[in-house]
């Protein structure tokens, strides 16, 4: 009488005995053909790819007014501080 309650568990042979009450709501579907995509069938990065060219020009030009005015004062302090430098340098020469 020691697994007398634990015989109804193991009574059911389709599952093991410590996934009984996991399976115990399952209907069994007797018959009927359920299908479904693989995952590595459902091709999950083509949409991306499809849509990456134009998402990429719509970010470069929304942001290229910001990148572009950094560029130019950046690029046109340095310039104007090598010239104003070799001026300086040309006032001290003699």
């Amino acid at each position: 009488m020691v697994f007398a309650r634990s015989r109804p568990v193991m009574a059911r042979s389709d599952v093991s005995s410590h996934m009984v009450k996991w399976w115990k709501g399952h209907k069994a579907t007797d018959g009927m053909i359920t299908r479904s995509l693989s995952p590595y069938e459902q091709q999950a990065v083509m949409p991306w790819v499809k849509t990456f060219p134009k998402r990429a020009y719509d970010k470069f030009m929304d942001s290229f007014v910001y990148w572009g005015a950094c560029g130019v004062l950046t690029v046109g302090t340095a310039v104007g501080a090598d010239a104003a430098d070799a001026a300086q340098d040309r006032s001290h020469r003699y």
